[in-house]
């Protein structure tokens, strides 16, 4: 995984909203698109950039596309932040 990817995708707040989102349930993009005063291009735009990020991942069903969030890929980005804090005990 690329972290700098990561971390571009989730510095801006559409698509941290998008991510908030996909926490309870799976939606499309036209559904996301609801949620936001946004065009569904722009909405579809913000998702490509999730996707290529890791993090969320699209299934096909009939005509639609529905988008899920990919947590192994939050539990790794936390990982690494942990890692960056150092540890109290190591201190002692």
């Amino acid at each position: 995984m690329a972290m700098g990817t990561t971390l571009k995708a989730i510095a801006d707040p559409v698509r941290r909203r998008i991510l908030e989102l996909l926490k309870t349930r799976s939606y499309s993009a036209g559904e996301l698109a609801t949620q936001f005063d946004l065009k569904q291009a722009t909405v579809s735009y913000h998702l490509k950039l999730l996707k290529e990020a890791g993090l969320i991942t699209e299934r096909h069903e009939k005509n639609f596309i529905y988008y899920d969030l990919n947590t192994s890929v939050f539990e790794e980005v936390l990982g690494w932040i942990y890692s960056l804090g150092g540890h109290d005990d190591e201190s002692k």
